[in-house]
């Protein structure tokens, strides 16, 4: 069966007869996370997820293309560990700017990247592409889209290699997890109160917070912990790239035409 919403299998054929107005993207990291968890961990639930989510979307209004996800992430801080891959968040821009300016060549100017990693900030660059290229982007980093939930579904606060992504992986692909090798996550705090607050950013060189390069505590890690929280960011994001693929772009958008008083 041919996933018409999955670029790298639909074909020109079906392009030409339909083409999307949508386009999905994710962006993700190759790094150490614990002892327990695979090197790809962010690629992997950022790829089951975008894809998830633009299948989901393509079910409601086939106007919704899934593209490949960029494998490597911001990564300086984490080089200390094993085959960590790392490169600038200048070359991912150009990357992304790149692939933005094919979609808008091809006719498609919404875009939304799904970020997987917590070392990737598009911030700046969505700024500055929609100045320049005339298109909208928009882009969640998977850890925040179900923030208002994390304390129903999770008991611990999570960081990296926690509660949280283990519960991901062992929903997704629990082949690739060895939960008996986690270590605790204990980790050194910052000194300096304002860090610990947050009010002050830095930041962190993985090395100098442990040994294992996990920053939270993994043991109360389930499947269905992890599959509560794929159903819920996934219905969330998905809904929101059927109302996306719905809605015209007018001079205003993606505002209402009207102020409101």
């Amino acid at each position: 069966m041919i996933n018409e919403w999955d670029l790298t299998q639909t074909n020109q054929a079906r392009l030409k007869q339909h083409m999307p107005n949508v386009a999905v993207l994710g962006s993700s990291a190759i790094e150490a996370h614990n002892y327990h968890l695979p090197e790809g961990q962010d690629f992997l639930h950022t790829e089951a997820i975008v894809k998830r989510v633009a299948q989901m979307a393509w079910e409601k209004t086939s106007s919704v293309i899934c593209l490949p996800t960029i494998p490597y992430g911001v990564d300086c801080n984490l080089l200390e560990f094993p085959l960590t891959i790392h490169v600038k968040q200048t070359t991912l821009d150009l990357m992304l700017t790149e692939i933005v300016a094919s979609l808008a060549h091809h006719g498609i100017r919404k875009i939304v990247l799904i970020n997987g990693h917590g070392g990737n900030d598009f911030t700046p660059l969505v700024r500055q592409i929609q100045a320049d290229l005339g298109v909208f982007i928009f882009w969640c980093n998977i850890y925040e889209v179900g923030q208002d939930k994390h304390n129903e579904i999770f008991d611990t606060a999570d960081d990296h290699a926690g509660e949280l992504e283990t519960s991901m992986a062992l929903a997704l692909f629990p082949e690739l997890v060895e939960l008996e090798q986690a270590d605790s996550g204990a980790s050194r705090p910052f000194q300096f109160e304002a860090l610990e607050q947050g009010w002050i950013k830095t930041s962190r060189m993985f090395s100098n917070l442990n040994d294992h390069c996990g920053n939270a505590d993994p043991s109360l890690s389930t499947a269905e912990k992890g599959q509560q929280y794929l159903d819920f960011i996934c219905n969330r994001i998905s809904n929101f790239l059927i109302e996306l693929a719905e809605a015209d772009v007018n001079d205003h958008f993606p505002h209402f035409p009207e102020i409101k008083h």
